[in-house]
């Protein structure tokens, strides 16, 4: 792996490349993006098909051949092992359980004159959610988008996920059945994005997008935002890791590569303040890389978006993360919990050296979509709160305008807005 330092006549240049990682990505891809979305807007099912052929190589044939039934999920959970189908419902037990505790509450309160204020929550009607199944299957995606949305109460539940060469994986159908999911729609992509944004012959418009993908789904996201609402822009996976020397460097170079078989394009980057930490997890990196079967891709990303940073202390690396501002941030030092209360910018936190990223993807809980190149300064993690709207509730008394109509009618005139002042003085 590359490793530099913050002493390095070079560093500023180095560190600015790593920072600016999201935003190169998705200007590179803009504007062949906004092609696939406008075809998909204009000419629904036939742009679909044309697309899972050029993508996915396979043909449909009618809009039926784009669904993954209930009766074909159910199967595909049949013919997994048994030891898979408890998998599968461990970890649906575990992350129901963390999102429930997320549901806010309606309310209602009664001030002394009578007024009444409150909040209204609502589960949104139609949600859909975009499952990554390019260069992997991601079942466990499935949950953590499927399971708040459940416990959000919404009513209609619209998956979107590729089946490259019409190949279908037993694993996602499972995770599928057990999510209760109703259809599965078999397109990928741009293309799932716009089908869902905008709806066609026979993928429903939605009201919001989830779903973590490539630089391309990450695009279309943000070009269709405001037609829909989308949870965030979550492109390729990254990791940020801060060791000290107690650190394991087996452990912290498996982790980082954890990431980078992902995608090409991941990033995963250590930042330690123990040159002998960063030298010998470079070493473990070359030799894992050479037993991992998915080498071409962790290599690349490795080589490409792989970086080691030695630092001088603790404290600045923790400047340094928050400005890289990771998606999953594993903290492995001595005291991990003494830098916790210093950490500002990470999608999800890992503290200790028992705690690997994976354990967050599959079965720890909180959910696994996360906010990537360097968005998680401003963006959340997927929760409940991404598949329900508020209404704010307002009730006034005669009493309660009085008390406070004078005040009501001096700022509408003060903003020059007279119909606003006398829908008040005339009540009053």
């Amino acid at each position: 792996m590359n490793i530099f330092s913050t002493t390095d006549s070079d560093f500023t240049d180095k560190f600015e490349e790593i920072l600016g990682r999201g935003k190169m990505d998705i200007d590179g891809v803009t504007e062949v993006v906004s092609s696939i979305l406008k075809s998909v807007r204009e000419d629904g099912d036939k742009a679909l098909f044309q697309d899972i052929e050029k993508f996915d190589k396979w043909k449909p044939e009618k809009s039926d051949d784009l669904i993954i039934s209930q009766d074909e999920m159910r199967a595909g959970f049949d013919r997994l092992s048994p030891d898979l189908q408890k998998a599968l419902r461990v970890a649906y037990s575990r992350i129901e359980k963390y999102h429930k505790q997320q549901m806010p509450k309606s309310w209602i309160d009664t001030e002394s004159s009578g007024n009444i204020l409150g909040q209204k929550v609502t589960p949104i009607e139609k949600a859909g959610l975009y499952i990554p199944g390019g260069k992997a299957i991601y079942p466990s995606s499935l949950l953590m988008n499927a399971i708040p949305a459940n416990v959000a109460g919404v009513k209609e539940i619209v998956v979107s996920s590729p089946t490259p060469l019409n190949e279908v994986s037993d694993i996602l159908l499972g995770a599928g059945y057990i999510c209760n999911i109703s259809a599965i729609y078999k397109v990928g992509g741009a293309s799932a994005i716009g089908a869902m944004a905008y709806g066609t012959e026979t993928i429903p418009k939605v009201d919001v997008i989830t779903g973590p993908g490539n630089i391309f789904v990450a695009t279309a996201k943000k070009l269709v935002f405001g037609d829909v609402q989308i949870d965030m822009i979550a492109g390729p996976s990254e990791i940020g890791v801060i060791a000290d020397k107690t650190a394991n460097p087996n452990h912290i170079a498996i982790d980082l590569l954890s990431q980078a078989e992902h995608d090409e394009m991941a990033s995963s980057i250590l930042i330690t303040d123990s040159q002998t930490l960063a030298d010998e997890v470079s070493k473990e990196v070359e030799i894992w890389l050479q037993k991992l079967s998915r080498r071409e891709i962790a290599e690349k990303s490795i080589v490409e978006r792989g970086a080691i940073i030695v630092v001088k202390d603790l404290d600045e690396a923790i400047s340094l993360m928050d400005r890289i501002a990771p998606e999953h941030l594993e903290v492995v030092t001595e005291n991990p919990f003494d830098l916790l209360p210093k950490i500002q910018n990470a999608g999800a936190i890992f503290l200790g050296k028992y705690t690997p990223e994976a354990i967050g993807d599959y079965v720890a809980g909180p959910n696994h979509t996360l906010p990537t190149g360097g968005s998680a300064k401003f963006f959340s993690p997927l929760s409940v709160e991404h598949f329900l709207k508020k209404s704010s509730i307002i009730a006034f008394s005669k009493e309660g305008l009085e008390e406070v109509g004078k005040d009501v009618i001096v700022l509408a005139e003060t903003e020059g807005l007279e119909a606003h002042a006398l829908s008040t003085k005339v009540r009053l």
